[in-house]
């Protein structure tokens, strides 16, 4: 079984732990760095997010693009913002400029307060209705070699193409952990995309995604993508420590910018189903299976994809292969000192999994995990060389 990973683009320098106030909005030059370390360090795509006021994803996908040479921009797209024919065409420009390297991953919108600042007025529901509708027309405007028309709940336009051509096929990527999320993701994606729950709960997502894909009548299923946010250390024991530092210091972060938890204010929890999820999951237990940590979400009040795997590299390569043998065979990873723990992903936990599924492969028998040297020179100094 083939296991790839994501990881996700920073545009400048400054991140959880390293709050940086001021600045360019956008540093060319970093987010150069940061793209070329994410492919050096060996992940295999990263995600390009989106947000009503940051950087737009397609322009720093193509520059995220033009930086690397192996590594796939995912780029986040909300259907509101973009009329599904043009999409398609800025997707296909990416992928032939790219060789082939374009994804996009869909946001149908978790906060109505969110979408609301762009002008989307739309329910949830709703929301992923017009999802469904966007992907059946991009698709279309893919394939299709006779000009197209289309008259839909959201979208309607006459004699459209035939489309700019893509240079080979775009996997489109959908998320969440709604009903509507699963019935479009099931029925639609090229990927599903989950943030890191309990293995038994992640096991149920991944069944009710598998289920509305045979519901549509699929032959084939999504793959699964699972998100995480790892703490590494030598040893399970630095790396605890070092996860307690750093839970105290986002802490003082959100504090800082305002963002303390809606729920200490008494103002509720989150709209959307995958932060409750990750909040039930915190009630229930600090620490589940192997090495995933709630803390971070509880911490943060499950602002996106805020559960932590904790441990030494051989732990953390053990608990994302406990998801892999779930189902999941994307497996995102983003720390909270960025650039550095990119690094230390990319030497010491990347290795492991991919030596662990190569013996498997040969074998056809589960191995055991070697811990690694001791490291020699820190992740700064190797964040230094990186950027040289």
């Amino acid at each position: 079984m083939t296991v790839e990973f994501i990881s996700a683009i920073n545009t400048r320098p400054g991140d959880e732990l390293n709050p940086q106030r001021g600045g360019r909005a956008l540093d060319h030059a970093y987010l150069r760095r940061y793209a070329r370390t994410l492919e050096d360090a060996g992940f295999d795509y990263t995600l390009v997010p989106y947000g009503s006021v940051s950087a737009d994803s397609f322009v720093v996908a193509t520059a995220v693009a033009a930086a690397t040479e192996r590594i796939r921009p995912i780029v986040a797209v909300r259907p509101n913002t973009v009329f599904p024919t043009v999409a398609a065409q800025q997707l296909a420009t990416l992928d032939q400029l790219s060789d082939g390297r374009a994804v996009v991953h869909i946001i149908s919108g978790g906060s109505d307060a969110e979408q609301a600042r762009q002008g989307d007025h739309l329910s949830k529901d709703e929301r992923y209705d017009r999802s469904e509708e966007w992907i059946r027309i991009v698709r279309r405007a893919w394939t299709e070699k006779a000009p197209l028309s289309h008259e839909g709940r959201y979208y309607r336009f006459e004699d459209f193409g035939p489309g700019f051509p893509t240079f080979g096929e775009i996997p489109i990527s959908v998320g969440g952990s709604s009903d509507a999320a699963y019935r479009v993701g099931g029925a639609l994606g090229d990927i599903f995309g989950l943030w890191g729950e309990p293995l038994a709960d992640t096991r149920e997502q991944i069944a009710r995604v598998n289920a509305e894909a045979v519901a549509a009548g699929r032959s084939d299923r999504p793959r699964i993508w699972v998100t995480f946010r790892p703490i590494v250390a030598e040893t399970d024991e630095l790396a605890w420590e070092k996860a307690h530092r750093h839970v105290a210091q986002v802490a003082a972060t959100y504090e800082g910018a305002g963002l303390v938890p809606f729920k200490h204010y008494g103002k509720g929890t989150p709209q959307n189903i995958g932060s409750q999820r990750l909040l039930d999951a915190a009630a229930r237990g600090e620490v589940h299976d192997r090495a995933l940590w709630t803390k971070p979400a509880e911490v943060t009040n499950a602002s996106g994809a805020s559960t932590a795997l904790v441990g030494s590299y051989e732990t953390v390569a053990a608990a994302i292969l406990d998801y892999v043998d779930l189902g999941a065979d994307l497996i995102s990873i983003r720390g909270y000192d960025n650039l550095n723990d990119a690094i230390d992903y990319g030497r010491y936990v990347l290795p492991l999994v991919r030596q662990e599924l190569a013996h498997r492969e040969a074998t056809g028998q589960r191995g055991q995990i070697v811990p690694q040297p001791p490291i020699v020179e820190g992740a700064r100094e190797l964040a230094e060389v990186a950027g040289a």
